[in-house]
């Protein structure tokens, strides 16, 4: 009687690969999710001061790690300095005349005043007396015409003098008008500003960085006379960190803000960072990228911008990487 075993050996190795088979067919059916292709992007800042002057110092150089509030660079601060005293300066003198304007007059300067009044009041009144008694002489021809008219004269000069120091008087008691007051009040308010403003521009002299990132260019070197605005240091940000990448309109419809993805480099394919679609262009551009064939420059994509959850240090300014959606059959 021949052996079955032979027989049983090659059922068991048919089942085996039938059902190798059936695995690899179920798998090919899977959606395996959609994948798309780009780019990192990494934000750059041109940092400068807001102020202009010569550069006093540089504390950091291409390269170095940069933590946000770090001064960077400084300039000569000695005409901010002198312009900040000349501003103090002007908002005492303009504090000191508002607070005159508002006090008043003082009461020794009323009492003055008073004092003229009275005066003034008794000369005119002993020359309107004079004048009463040339009009009598004049009527009954004792004295000339001349001599009349004198008198009117200083009686009326007497009045005007009385009215002037009644005048200044009643200006004393009252104080000063609100148009006055509102005029010191403008000017001190002037004087504040210019005073923050120099403030401002001596806290400018010092360039602090706004965030985290990495130092890529260093422009000038300490000694340069700089306008305000002039690139001083170009620091790359740490945070955030971005994808740029493009979908069809076919597949438009998987890309919808918050959808998380998983984003893949050469250098560590078994290991992707995780990521999430923050901004889809509502409108289509061609396909940015260097194409051979007409058909692939006339299509139409849509551009992503995929923030980075855990992005480190690995991930670089350009670095081609690849994003996958997640689905049932990703594996992180």
């Amino acid at each position: 009687m021949k052996s079955k075993k032979p027989i049983v050996i090659l059922a068991v190795a048919a089942l085996i690969v039938a059902g190798l088979g059936g695995a690899f067919w179920y798998q090919s059916q899977q959606d395996p999710g959609l994948t798309l292709y780009g780019n990192v992007d990494i934000r750059t800042v041109n940092l400068s001061f807001r102020v202009g002057g010569r550069l006093a110092a540089l504390q950091v150089d291409e390269g170095d790690a940069i933590k946000a509030g770090t001064t960077l660079g400084e300039l000569d601060s000695g005409p901010y300095q002198n312009a900040l005293l000349q501003a103090q300066a002007n908002v005492a003198a303009a504090q000191a005349k508002f607070d005159l304007v508002i006090a008043g007059y003082r009461d020794e300067e009323i009492a003055q005043a008073a004092a003229q009044v009275k005066q003034a009041q008794a000369a005119f009144d002993y020359a309107q007396n004079f004048y009463q008694r040339q009009q009598g002489l004049w009527a009954r021809r004792v004295i000339s015409a001349n001599e009349l008219e004198n008198a009117r004269s200083s009686s009326d000069q007497a009045k005007a003098t009385l009215k002037a120091a009644q005048d200044k008087l009643s200006q004393y008691q009252t104080g000063n008008r609100p148009q006055e007051i509102a005029q010191a009040q403008a000017s001190l308010q002037q004087a504040q500003a210019q005073l923050a403003q120099a403030q401002l521009d001596l806290q400018d002299t010092a360039l602090v960085a706004p965030s985290d990132g990495t130092l890529l260019t260093r422009a000038v070197e300490p000694g340069s006379m700089l306008n305000a605005g002039s690139t001083v240091l170009t620091l790359s940000l740490t945070r955030p960190v971005w994808v740029r990448a493009y979908v069809n309109e076919v597949s438009l419809d998987q890309a919808k803000p918050g959808t998380e993805l998983l984003v893949y480099t050469d250098g560590r394919p078994d290991k992707p960072y995780h990521g999430k679609i923050g901004f889809v262009s509502p409108t289509a551009e061609f396909t940015p990228k260097t194409v051979e064939t007409p058909d692939l420059r006339t299509d139409l994509v849509y551009r992503l911008r995929i923030i980075v959850t855990d992005a480190d240090d690995a991930l670089r300014q350009g670095m081609p990487v690849t994003v996958k959606f997640k689905n049932e059959t990703t594996h992180e």
